[in-house]
């Protein structure tokens, strides 16, 4: 379902550098979002953007929260209000004044829904991560062991089956992918080690 932003600067440019703590992003969480399985993705989502900027980009600890919180609250008012996914969440987040680079990062996780492109590599990055952590975490959840031993060829071959996590857009996924340097099963295989042990 497409929620076109119709714009495409958010934030205010005097606000860099301004972010919420982790706790206060976990509080409005808490509030916003009584879906228990899509904290958890929210939070998969989180520790993976984290973990590339730390060991990928070279980010210090303030540009590693800054795609944390991005990845912590991208779906924060999908369950709540669905009809103004994005919208809402991007307006709580200017009203309390955080970096613009956040906002516009939330903005940009679904272009194709949204009408907003990503421009930065942490924008690209939440593109390529949003889909296929959900993709990975359901590929997981049927296995008896869960993620021990999981593979990267297991995905891709559930990733060419279109019955199977039905919901997860291949489209999305490909087109993520193109826009980045890294491949499809380098990303799939950091998404695997960075959210296996997140709960």
């Amino acid at each position: 379902m497409a929620h076109q932003l119709n714009r495409s600067t958010f934030g205010d440019p005097k606000n860099a550098g301004n972010l919420m703590s982790i706790e206060e992003a976990h509080q409005l969480l808490n509030e916003w979002v009584p879906n228990e399985r899509l904290r958890l993705h929210m939070k998969q989502v989180a520790a993976v953007m984290k973990a590339w900027a730390l060991q990928r980009e070279g980010a210090d600890e303030l540009t590693a929260r800054k795609w944390e919180l991005a990845g912590l609250l991208h779906d924060a008012d999908w369950e709540k209000y669905p009809d103004d996914h994005c919208r809402i969440i991007i307006e709580e987040l200017e009203r309390r004044n955080i970096d613009p680079e956040v906002i516009h990062c939330i903005a940009s996780h679904g272009p194709r829904y949204f009408g907003v492109e990503p421009q930065n590599k942490m924008d690209k990055m939440i593109y390529a991560f949003d889909e296929l952590s959900g993709f990975v975490h359901a590929s997981a959840l049927i296995r008896p062991t869960r993620y021990e031993g999981m593979d990267v060829k297991s995905v891709l071959k559930k990733l060419k089956t279109p019955s199977f996590a039905a919901q997860v857009s291949r489209d999305d996924i490909s087109d993520a992918i193109a826009r980045i340097d890294h491949s499809l099963e380098e990303i799939i295989q950091f998404v695997i080690d960075n959210q296996k042990d997140v709960q």
